[in-house]
């Protein structure tokens, strides 16, 4: 491991009594089916545009803990900018704020809109990276849909400006190469933001859950 890369600030840990007890009622529902004990806490070290080092954390789903820490590493060690990564707890777990606030996040238990299966969010299996730069968006009803809403101006991607992935992108690169798939290969939606596992990852753990 490079010098530089300390396991004091980078590290895996299971759910603490006291991490449980700031995502109870906000990012762990009440009705949450994934155990505590299959999501893991990890601690990293960001760089933010600037070049100032941060500290990060993220909850996941303990499947692909270990490929977050070292892809967080290589990002690290490359001066890779991320702006935020907090626990979205602290936006109240409301994906909207966290994403305007530029806030990369993991776990965020919740069902697919009109239906009863667990999201990758919701599996802890999905990652966003610098939302606010890397926008959702979608046609529906003839409607463009955008969210954040505040990322609207970053919908043109062959603009330049900070924090964008694209398949050029380090990020892009390193989450393709630990097995994720990207939102912003979609086609009927495109989610720039977005690396998820793949569909059949999610439906082996829906099945246990």
């Amino acid at each position: 491991m490079d010098s530089t890369i300390s396991s004091e600030d980078f590290y895996i840990s299971e759910i603490t009594d006291e991490l449980f007890d700031r995502m109870k009622g906000k990012s762990y529902k009440d009705d949450c089916n994934v155990p505590r004990e299959d999501l893991r806490y990890i601690h990293i070290l960001h760089k933010n545009l600037e070049g100032n080092t941060c500290e990060g954390e993220m909850v996941c789903h303990k499947i692909i803990a270990q490929d977050l820490l070292e892809i967080f590493e290589e990002l690290y060690l490359n001066d890779y900018p991320i702006e935020r990564m907090v626990l979205i707890d602290e936006y109240g777990a409301d994906d909207e704020t966290s994403m305007t606030a530029n806030n990369s996040s993991c776990f965020n238990y919740r069902v697919i809109s009109h239906t009863t299966k667990i999201s990758k969010h919701g599996l802890g299996i999905a990652v966003d990276i610098n939302p606010l730069y890397n926008p959702y968006t979608k046609i529906v009803d003839g409607t463009r849909i955008v969210e954040p809403a505040a990322g609207e101006p970053y919908l043109d991607r062959e603009a330049d400006f900070p924090y964008k992935i694209d398949e050029d992108d380090l990020c892009y690169k390193l989450f393709i190469e630990h097995g994720f798939e990207w939102g912003g290969s979609w086609t009927s939606a495109k989610d720039y933001q977005h690396f998820e596992m793949p569909d059949s990852v999610a439906d082996e753990l829906r099945a246990i859950y």
